[in-house]
This record gives structure tokens, C-alpha cells and sequence, in this order.
């Protein structure tokens, strides 16, 4: 007699953080955002839940902060002031959309001088140095109800057919290395492999939280026991290769005979790597293919 199997339950999805996605982060900094919103009613608490893991700020907290707007200041390390201001920013008629947003630590320092020199409040005042760094058209698009995106738009973007998915309720600018934006790193045989957080990143390459955050962050390389990691930051994005053992001797040996920098050696051993340019030459084809498909 043959047994049937049953089907494993299926586990409960996730609820929807964004269904409106636009990328600035070609832009200028400090003005290269991701924009993030949803439309439709918000889950406050999954919300919360993300930007705090995010952004390393209690749920509770950001709880709050969605709630009733504000503003949050990491606290000091040792003396040294390393982060800026968390934002968010509310309509008190609840007309249009709540906003999030991170300052740096120079724009946090631009706010804290305006809010002291024309007496206004600091949630104010980091109000106006963020959207004044924000490219022109966005700025524009958001003095409009719903980004000037009119129901047929918002409807293919949230998937609601030709039907009304609601207004966008908040909109999230993000710059950070997230779950919800996949980065892709080349491996030394020219493949990609996508990650999308910190922790997944460090648990791919065997290397701790705070490393994998060093590198993306400022750039460089970094040693593994069979090979290098090495990261270029390009308007203000990093791109990851990985080298192996191999890879990163023959780079070594450009360096050392040649007196080239060590990100240069590994550019032009990557380029004189046959296998290694071959599989990427495919990787962008098969990119190319799809977004032929999909247009």
C-alpha cells in the first residue's frame, strides 16, 4: 500500500514592508536614497520590527518613534560621536505619508547648528538639511500626493491589478546594507552570490558582523584564510569581489614587482583571469536577457 505523503504546512509569509520601490542612489550624496514606501495600511509593528534590526535601535523605540514621530540620537562610543539622527518625520493632519530617514554625522551637525542659530527644533531643522540634499526631481515629486504617481501606477506597483491599492502611507529613504536590498559579490570563479544583510554577508565569507561593516563601510580589503576580500565604495555603494588563494598571490606578485596598490593588482589579475572574465561575461548576458524580458 502506498502512503501518501502530506505537504508540509506552509509557513505564514511575511507581511509586506514595501511595495513601492524607486533607486536615487545614483545621485549625489547626500542625496542618493532608495526610496521606500507602502501603499496601503502599515503593520506598525513589522515595521518597527525591521528598522530597528536596521538601524540597531530598540523595537520599542522605533515603535514609538512610527507612532508619534520624533527623533533618535545613537548614543556616544566611548566619547566619539560615529552615528547621526534617526527621523521620523509625521503629517499632523495625516494627509501625506510619514517619512524615515537617516542623518550622517555632517548633516546631523548642519541640523544641530540651525536648530541653535534660528531658535527651531532639531526635528525641524533635520527636516530641512535632509530634503535640501535630496535630487531636485524627487524633491519635487514629493510635494505631491503619492510621489505624483497616478491609481493605474500605484496599482501595477502594489499588484492590485487595475483596482486601488490605497495611498502610500510612509515612505522609508534608505541608504543602509539591508535584507531588503540585495548586493551581489563576485566570487573568484566568476560567479554572483547574493546576500542581504551584514550577517548573511559575514556568514558567506567566515568573517565576523563588525568586519563585514568595516569593509562595506570605508572600502579596502580584508584577509581569508584562502584568499582576500577586496570592496570598492562607488557613490557611497560597495562593490565585493572575492579572490582565492591563487588569485591573491599572483596579485601579491603584481604588487610587490610593479609597485601597484594592492586593489589595482587584484583589478588586473581579475582582467587577465580567462575562466574568471568568461563566467562574468555570461553572468551579463543572462542579466541582459532577462531585462529584455521583462521590458
Amino acid at each position: 500500500m502506498f502512503k501518501i505523503k502530506k505537504r508540509p504546512p506552509k509557513s505564514a509569509a511575511e507581511p509586506a514592508l514595501y511595495n513601492v520601490l524607486e533607486n536615487y542612489t545614483d545621485c549625489d550624496p547626500p542625496g542618493n536614497v532608495m526610496v521606500c514606501a507602502m501603499a496601503g495600511a502599515e503593520n506598525l509593528e513589522y515595521h518597527a520590527d525591521v528598522l530597528g534590526k536596521s538601524y540597531g535601535i530598540p523595537a520599542d523605540v522605533m515603535a514609538r518613534l512610527l507612532r508619534d514621530g520624533g527623533v533618535y540620537a545613537w548614543p556616544d562610543t566611548a566619547g566619539v560621536v560615529t552615528r547621526g539622527l534617526f527621523v521620523c518625520r509625521m503629517d499632523p493632519a495625516g494627509a501625506a505619508p510619514k517619512h524615515t530617514w537617516v542623518l550622517d554625522v555632517e548633516q546631523t551637525a548642519q541640523a544641530e547648528h540651525l536648530a541653535r542659530s534660528a531658535a527651531m527644533p532639531l526635528e525641524e531643522a533635520a527636516a530641512r538639511v535632509f530634503y535640501r540634499g535630496l535630487p531636485e526631481d524627487l524633491q519635487a515629486r514629493l510635494a505631491q500626493k503619492n510621489l505624483g504617481l497616478d491609481d493605474r501606477e500605484l496599482a501595477r506597483s502594489t499588484g492590485h491589478g487595475g483596482g486601488h491599492g490605497g495611498d502610500l502611507t510612509y515612505i522609508d529613504f534608505r541608504k543602509d546594507w539591508s535584507p531588503w536590498f540585495k548586493r551581489n559579490c563576485v566570487m573568484p570563479d566568476g560567479s554572483m552570490v547574493e546576500t542581504g544583510g551584514i550577517e548573511e554577508f559575514a556568514d558567506l565569507h567566515g568573517i565576523t558582523a563588525a568586519q563585514a561593516r568595516t569593509l562595506l563601510d570605508h572600502g579596502g580589503t580584508l584577509e581569508l584564510k584562502d584568499g582576500v576580500l577586496a570592496c570598492q565604495v562607488i557613490n557611497n555603494q560597495p562593490a565585493v569581489a572575492r579572490f582565492n588563494a591563487a588569485q591573491y598571490a599572483k596579485a601579491t606578485t603584481l604588487m610587490q614587482t610593479r609597485g601597484l596598490h594592492l586593489m589595482d593588482a587584484l583589478s588586473e589579475t581579475a582582467l587577465n583571469d580567462a575562466a574568471l572574465m568568461r563566467a562574468l561575461r555570461r553572468v551579463e548576458q543572462e542579466a541582459a536577457r532577462q531585462a529584455g524580458r521583462g521590458a
